[in-house]
């Protein structure tokens, strides 16, 4: 355990698992709410787990699916990413990632969180990194306040149904035995409201740990993308107005 996280954050070499439960709600004209199981790791990013390779296919961290996806590891991507924005890390800092592994090959991420520690163990930023279902992402840097909340202007399309307004509120606390996130939108011009939860209870990484949790939850990655299409239809056929998609800009940085 280093200096200035929750008791029990800092997982072993085999990373920490957390069966996750997964829920949206909207509010506004269309209230509509959605619920799923799935699993997550969280790593720390200069010590990811090293798996068995038979279970590799199982879970595989690959630097293409994080941040600008051209530099050889996740953690130059957030460092680069941090740096464009003057706020580098200073040497000896380390860095816990939450977020789904590749499974099978596939992977998708609504949200991977980082948080970045300093040398001295103090939480220094946080890191959103959110994902859409069209293959872009876009990275939220908040400061360490965000554990207990933080707020940023919306910047990215996420969901065809919402446009680009509005304010996300994050609380984002550092996972111990429990993962608790939140994430709100507020202020929308279409008076929409969504508020997404992530909560779960930690349990031990490695093989035996990962073999649990993926068979309890078969292809979570794919069960989680087709779950956002799923719901998306239901949503259509219920009459919500579909948005116009502006045009992506990437950040430097970020794909």
């Amino acid at each position: 355990m280093r200096a200035g996280g929750p008791r029990g954050a800092w997982p072993a070499a085999g990373g920490a698992l957390y069966e996750a439960d997964v829920r949206h709600g909207r509010g506004g004209g269309h209230r509509y709410s959605l619920r799923h199981r799935t699993y997550m790791w969280l790593v720390d990013l200069d010590a990811p787990p090293r798996l068995p390779a038979p279970l590799r296919v199982l879970a595989r961290f690959e630097a293409r699916d994080h941040f600008g996806g051209g530099l050889p590891t996740i953690r130059a991507g957030l460092d680069g990413f941090l740096a464009a924005r003057g706020a580098a890390l200073p040497a000896g800092s380390r860095v816990l990632m939450l977020a789904h592994a590749r499974v099978f090959g596939y992977v998708f991420n609504p949200l991977s969180v980082y948080w970045c520690h300093g040398p001295d163990g103090a939480l220094r930023q946080i890191v959103a990194e959110v994902h859409n279902t069209y293959g872009e992402r876009h990275c939220y840097l908040l400061g360490p306040e965000a554990a207990r909340e933080g707020r940023v202007p919306k910047e990215f399309h996420v969901s065809p149904f919402l446009e680009v307004d509005g304010d996300y509120l994050m609380r984002l606390p550092e996972p111990g035995e429990r993962l608790d996130l939140t994430v709100r939108l507020a202020g929308g011009a279409d008076g929409a409201r969504l508020t997404a939860t992530v909560r779960g209870r930690r349990r031990p990484g490695g093989a035996r740990g990962l073999l649990r949790a993926a068979l309890r939850h078969p292809w979570s990655t794919a069960a989680v993308s087709v779950g956002i299409r799923f719901h998306g239809i239901r949503l259509w056929l219920r009459g919500l107005p579909v948005q116009p998609r502006p045009e992506h800009v990437p950040q430097e940085g970020v794909k």
